[in-house]
């Protein structure tokens, strides 16, 4: 008995291996979770940045519209185009009434009339003038010549033509000088009538081939094809001179707007394609970036959200490849194509 309590030996032995065994099990434990810790940091990295590359941004369409006015006054005569109507390039949208340029045109035409009968009357003047001085001239030539001949007999016996004679013949050649002289001057009379009748019916023409620019201005076409947006005057309101009638949506105008944290501008620039979506648009849909704004600005009120608290953006604008099927206004998605730089 004394010998058994006195020996503590194998008691001891047994207890040793959990006193050991309790000082590994938290070093193992420290290294899983180290273990767990390091995998969570490297899928955030991983995740954030797939996040960066993958983020969509809220944007919206923006259109530069075209207003078609006409340069003179009047009342709207005809409205050939409705509110959201689509439009080719060259058709016709409105009219004003063309009666009073109209009535100018066709007085102009008159006028040009009158003015090409008168060039023609002094044309016949001229003719007539022209022969005259050739009848002229030649009198005076005969006169002149008659009046030489009985000077020179004068000279050579004198005495042999009378002194009367020569007179007569002296004031016959003066006579025949005057019609001829009388005669380059209806001449030029002519002349300067045809001239002014002919600067006449330049004027005139002027001034219709102004009244008919001025009636194509009453009733201006698209430019180019897209939507209408609105109409601001209705058949039979009148329009002031430049007063807008037509407010026109061009299909190449129609940009979506977007903000892109200038941290991650560099990846928007010139060129770069980028997936656009919005509700109800057909899928597929992308654009490409033509315009990146020179300086940054806080982000607008109208994109606070909690996805989107950058202070600090750059305004990006993309054309569509489907602008026809956007609206001014609409809220857009904008994300990032793979690849596409």
């Amino acid at each position: 008995m004394n010998q058994a309590a006195q020996d503590p030996g194998p008691a001891a032995t047994d207890a040793d291996p959990p006193a050991a065994s309790g000082h590994k099990l938290p070093i193992r434990l420290l290294v899983a979770v180290a273990i767990v810790l390091a995998a969570l940091v490297i899928w955030w990295l991983v995740g954030s940045r797939r996040g960066d590359r993958d983020r969509t941004f809220t944007g919206y369409v923006v259109s530069d519209n075209l207003y078609l006015s006409s340069p003179i006054a009047g009342t709207v005569d005809q409205l050939w185009v409705a509110h959201g109507q689509r439009v080719a390039a060259g058709a016709r949208l409105f009219r004003i009434d063309p009666t009073s340029l109209a009535a100018r045109a066709d007085q102009a035409r008159a006028q040009i009339g009158e003015a090409q009968a008168g060039a023609t009357s002094d044309q016949a003047a001229l003719s007539k003038a022209r022969a005259k001085f050739a009848t002229a001239q030649a009198e005076a030539v005969r006169a002149d010549a008659d009046l030489a001949r009985y000077l020179a007999a004068d000279r050579a016996k004198p005495g042999a033509v009378a002194r009367q004679q020569i007179d007569q013949a002296r004031a016959a050649a003066v006579s025949a000088r005057r019609e001829r002289d009388a005669a380059r001057d209806d001449i030029a009379a002519a002349n300067a009538q045809i001239a002014s009748a002919r600067a006449q019916v330049e004027r005139t023409r002027a001034g219709l081939t102004d009244a008919e620019r001025q009636l194509r201005d009453l009733s201006p076409v698209a430019p180019v094809a897209g939507l209408v947006e609105d109409t601001l005057y209705q058949r039979g309101e009148w329009a002031p001179a430049n007063a807008p009638v037509i407010s026109l949506i061009p299909d190449g105008q129609v940009k979506v707007r977007f903000f892109v944290p200038q941290a991650l501008v560099d990846g928007y620039r010139p060129g770069t394609r980028v997936a656009v979506s919005c509700d109800g648009c057909a899928s597929g849909m992308t654009a490409v970036v033509d315009r990146v704004a020179a300086r940054p600005e806080y982000t607008p009120p109208v994109i606070y959200s909690l996805k989107t608290r950058d202070k600090l953006v750059f305004m990006v604008e993309a054309v569509p490849s489907q602008p026809h099927l956007l609206t001014p206004g609409q809220p857009m998605d904008v994300t990032a194509v793979a690849g596409a730089h």
